[in-house]
Parts: C-alpha cells; structure tokens; sequence
C-alpha cells in the first residue's frame, strides 16, 4: 500500500497505478541529475530512463523544476517524526532534527543544488510544494523546539537554516557543519530569550 502523501499530486488525487508512475519519474529524477547536473536535467531524458514516455512524465509534471521540487518534498516528508519524548537539551533535540534533515543534502551535492536552483522556480506548482516544503520545515523546527517558543525564533532559525544551505551550496561551508551551525545560533538566540525575560 502506498502512503497517502505519494498518491497527492500537485495537479490531483492519483490511482494506484498513476502514483506507482508518478514515483518511477521521481526515482529516474534523482539518477538523472546525479549523472547529467541541473543543466542536463530534461523531462524528456527523466521519462526514457522511467521507462514511460515523454507525453505521459509531461501530463504528471510540468517542467523539470517541478520534478525537482516533487522530489525534494516526498524525501522531506519521509522523514521520521522528530521525537519530543527524550530528555535531551532542546538545543540538543534541534540539532539533531537539523541532522536529519541535512542527510538529504549529504548524500548527493549535485542533486542539492538542483533542488536548490529548481525551488527559485515562479511556477506555480514549484511554488506550491516549495509551501508544502517550508511547511515540513517550519513543523520540524517547532516540535524540535517546543510549542511555547516565541515563533520569532522559530522564523529566525528557518532562515538561517535556508541561508547555511545556500553558503554550504556556494562552497562557503560543508553541508555536514549546518546543523552544527544552526545549532549554535538556536543556543545564542535562546540565551537572549533567556536573558530578557529575567
């Protein structure tokens, strides 16, 4: 059975054959750019590899962005539940919710900085599941944190999240060390929460 987010399309509600195709372009998306980068991505060489034709990968997504971005969110919204549950520091617990969420960037750089370049697309369905991205993302972040925290800091930290992806993709930084990095500008913010409330 497959899970209710695969059978949701940006355009509409899918079969189960029409979702079990939807995935084949997914999966040949991810093989493509490792191979070919952004600039070689097309819709057309997604659809040969997929084993469907052209006509049938353009009726399910309309430009190689929107694959890109289709990709992007089914990896994020696979993620385990981030777990409240421990003990653990809460600076502690969002570290390791920016970890898990960064073993998407690690294992392929080429397909990062296509997602990347892909998600600035105005299209309308990449702006849609760039929403439904930042969605996961924003989610992620609050149960790492708590629902009491001020949501400024849970704004903050989202965009510094967003910026060390863009300076790890420029080369300015690993994307191994942006968890680490928002880590510690969680704990600087939090210290001047601290702080001003006493």
């Amino acid at each position: 059975m497959i899970d209710a987010p695969v059978l949701e399309a940006t355009r509409r509600r899918l079969t189960q054959r029409q979702a079990e195709v939807v995935q084949q372009l997914v999966d040949a998306t991810a093989k493509e750019v490792d191979e070919e980068g952004y600039p070689g991505l097309t819709v057309r060489n997604v659809a040969r590899r997929a084993g469907v034709a052209p006509a049938t990968a353009y009726n399910y997504f309309s430009s190689k962005d929107h694959l890109l971005a289709e990709l992007l969110w089914r990896r994020m919204n696979a993620l385990p539940p981030v777990d409240a549950s421990g003990d653990a520091p809460t600076v502690e617990r969002l570290v390791e919710t920016v970890q898990m969420m960064a073993l998407l960037t690690t294992e392929s750089p080429a397909l990062v900085g296509a997602c990347t370049t892909a998600l600035l697309s105005a299209t309308p369905d990449v702006k849609h599941l760039r929403d439904r991205i930042g969605a996961v993302i924003h989610q992620r972040f609050v149960a790492a944190l708590g629902s009491e925290i001020d949501p400024t800091v849970v704004r903050v930290l989202e965009t510094t999240y967003s910026g060390a992806l863009l300076m790890a993709g420029m080369g300015h930084m690993t994307y191994s060390e942006v968890p680490t990095f928002v880590g510690e500008a969680a704990r600087l913010m939090m210290a001047g929460e601290r702080s001003t409330s006493a």
